[in-house]
This record gives C-alpha cells, sequence and structure tokens, in this order.
C-alpha cells in the first residue's frame, strides 16, 4: 500500500535530481564544446601571426612636435619598405629583407629627421612582440605575438603606430592582399566581421598570458 504523501515527495525529488542532471549535462556539453571551438580559434589565430611581419615606430614622446616627426618617419620607411619587399614572396623573405636593409631603414628615418631639424637617434630591429588586435581596412588581425622591424625614435616613449609590412597592407588592407599569405579557413577569420566580438575575447585571453609570462621572467 502506497502513502500518497511520500509517493509525491518522491516523485518531486526524482525530478529535481532529473532537471539537476540534465542541466549538469547540458552546461557539460556547452563548455566542452566551447573549450574544443576556442582551441581551434586559437590555434587558427596564432598560425595567422606566424605568416604576418609588422613594422611597430615608437615617437620619441607625445609632444605634437614628436608624433609629427613619427609621422613623417613612417611615410619614408613605407616608401622605402615598398622598394625592398617588392620582390618578397613570403613572410621569411620579407624578414630577410629587412635585416638585410636595416641600416639603410635607420639611415633613411634619420634623414627625415635631420631635415626636419631633429638630432633624435633612431635604432632598428627585428623583434618578436606583443600586439593587440588590429583592424585595417577590412582585415581583422587577432591579438598575439608578431615578428616585426621596430623603429625607435629617441626615448621611444611616445605613442607609437603601426601596420603590416608583409603582406603590405600599410595603407589599406584587402582580402585579396591577404588571402595570398592565409589558407582560405584563415582568411575567411580575419575578414569576416560577425567573428570581431571573439577576437576581442580572445584578446583578453592572450593580455592575461601575456602578462603572467612577463610575470614569470
Amino acid at each position: 500500500m502506497k502513502i500518497s504523501g511520500v509517493s509525491n515527495k518522491q516523485d518531486k525529488f526524482d525530478a529535481q535530481m532529473f532537471l539537476k542532471t540534465l542541466v549538469k549535462s547540458v552546461l557539460c556539453g556547452f563548455i566542452i564544446c566551447t573549450a574544443i571551438s576556442f582551441s581551434e580559434f586559437d590555434a587558427q589565430s596564432r598560425e595567422i601571426s606566424n605568416n604576418i611581419f609588422r613594422l611597430h615606430i615608437l615617437a620619441d614622446s607625445d609632444s605634437t612636435q614628436a608624433q609629427a616627426l613619427k609621422l613623417m618617419v613612417r611615410d619614408r620607411v613605407q616608401e622605402c619598405c615598398a622598394e625592398i619587399f617588392s620582390s618578397c614572396a613570403s613572410k621569411e623573405e620579407a624578414e630577410a629583407a629587412a635585416r638585410e636593409n636595416l641600416d639603410l631603414i635607420c639611415d633613411e628615418a634619420r634623414k627625415v629627421l635631420r631635415k626636419a631639424g631633429s638630432g633624435s637617434e633612431v635604432r632598428g630591429e627585428i623583434t618578436n612582440m606583443y600586439f593587440t588586435t588590429r583592424v585595417y581596412g577590412d582585415v581583422t588581425l587577432p591579438a598575439g605575438n608578431y615578428d616585426a622591424l621596430r623603429l625607435t625614435i629617441g626615448s621611444g616613449r611616445g605613442h607609437n603606430w603601426w601596420c603590416v609590412m608583409y603582406p603590405p597592407i600599410c595603407i589599406s588592407a584587402s582580402e585579396a592582399e591577404i588571402s595570398d599569405v592565409l589558407d582560405p579557413r584563415q582568411t575567411s577569420l580575419v575578414t569576416d566581421e560577425s567573428v570581431q566580438y571573439k577576437f576581442k575575447i580572445y584578446e583578453i585571453y592572450r593580455d592575461i598570458e601575456e602578462k603572467l609570462k612577463t610575470k614569470g621572467k
């Protein structure tokens, strides 16, 4: 003989347990799917950075004059690099060309400064450095570590300027240019505006990763 009150309580308990189990299962499934998706996104983003060569120019200070000089140096360096990289067919070739012509690029930058009446020095180097998410025309490049040609004017304490030297999309990025370097999946990733929110979330993740690396050194 069943006791009605006890039976109802047991039924409610069973229903609650089933609901909790269902919610946990759905949540676990969501977490696993998200982790897999993010892992793939991370892998694609890191591969993108391996195929890009960037330019980074640090101004002497944030004064109006120093920032104007930085832009003058930028314009001249872009002119130089357009000639230097014209025959480069890969990121490795572009980086090698930058190394071979580093003194020439710095000399041209100094000429611009001297012509403008500035005695600031220019230091050049090929380095691997961290960049935040950047938008170039219709192309968005994810945050991450990229090989770059870095020019430091004077103390290098002013706001910087950066762009992409290979492929040559410093002025304006286009899918045609980037697709010559990235595979179809990566090209779709950097030119799809609908995934830009993912880039921002990914940037937070890479920022934390970068800070932990720096802290550990």
